[in-house]
């Protein structure tokens, strides 16, 4: 199973719902799970999950990877999608087991090559999760999706207009590869942002995640 670094809520709130954080290339959990920190007050009774990529990074000792940097062509990247999928699937559905919730009480939250895997597993999964909120990421695999989606959940994209690693463009692909087969896709696109999280993004994601589990 992938290793996480696990952030309950406040107080001695009971655990009803459940966001799970996928890091982008090179970081880790503990390096992400303050993205749960932000938020944790605005979703009560929610437990925040960061879990780690399955591969050491290409180029950082301390961080991981869903796949190689080294090759950004389209079949490298579908590639290393498709196999980090597995584990990440199994790690899911085992998470839910173990806190007893089923998939509506789950949303998937991702950052760069965490939003790829986000966007990636969730509609091929058989029961929607609530939500996916996605940052400066992209849609892999969009090409088959009309013939491997099997769940629909909401999704928000967030990306900045001046990310230099994901190019703004990303945003929209994504969103039209998403409506075509009939998701429910928001985007919030953040001025002059680079490859990272603003206010305005994460007041956004909040909203949409608040909204998603009817808080």
């Amino acid at each position: 199973m992938l290793s996480d670094v696990t952030l309950k809520p406040q107080g001695d709130g009971k655990v009803e719902r459940l966001v799970v954080i996928l890091h982008g290339l090179g970081d880790s959990a503990s390096g992400i799970i303050g993205l749960g920190e932000s938020m944790r007050p605005y979703l009560p009774n929610t437990e925040f999950v960061a879990v780690n990529a399955p591969a050491p990074c290409d180029f950082s000792p301390f961080g991981y990877q869903w796949f190689s940097g080294e090759d950004w062509s389209p079949d490298a990247v579908l590639s290393g999608v498709k196999k980090a999928a597995k584990p990440l699937n199994d790690y899911l559905d085992q998470l839910m087991a173990s806190r007893n919730l089923t998939s509506d009480k789950v949303a998937l939250l991702g950052f760069s090559q965490g939003t790829m895997m986000s966007l990636y597993v969730a509609p091929r999964r058989e029961k929607p999760f609530a939500g996916v909120l996605g940052y400066s990421g992209a849609l892999i695999g969009g090409e088959t999706l009309k013939f491997e989606r099997k769940s629909s959940p909401p999704i928000m994209l967030i990306h900045g207009t001046s990310d230099e690693v994901v190019p703004f463009g990303a945003l929209y692909a994504a969103v039209q590869g998403l409506q075509s087969v009939n998701i429910n896709v928001m985007a919030f696109p953040c001025q002059g942002l680079g490859h990272s999280i603003d206010d305005a993004g994460l007041t956004q994601g909040v909203r949409f995640l608040r909204q998603v589990f009817r808080i």
